[in-house]
């Protein structure tokens, strides 16, 4: 299966709040001091369960944890 966005891509990220987003958004997202690009795989109350488009899961976090969501993605 092939990412949604690979090395290299330009991706678009704006602010959102945790509220708007959906299961399968693309989202900048900091895990103990490094940031990603990840799937919102789950959604419980104001938590997010984040994974890969892959299938794997990586954790849940909080609305903190969101920098913003990805409203494009530009193949390099």
């Amino acid at each position: 299966m092939r990412p949604k966005a690979n090395g290299g891509d330009r991706v678009t990220l704006e602010p959102c709040a945790s509220s708007a987003l959906r299961v399968g958004d693309i989202v900048l997202v900091r895990v103990k001091g490094h940031d990603y690009l990840l799937l919102v795989k789950g959604i419980d109350g104001k938590r997010l369960l984040i994974g890969n488009n892959r299938g794997g899961t990586n954790a849940w976090v909080g609305p903190n944890a969101v920098y913003g969501k990805a409203t494009s993605v530009e193949c390099a």
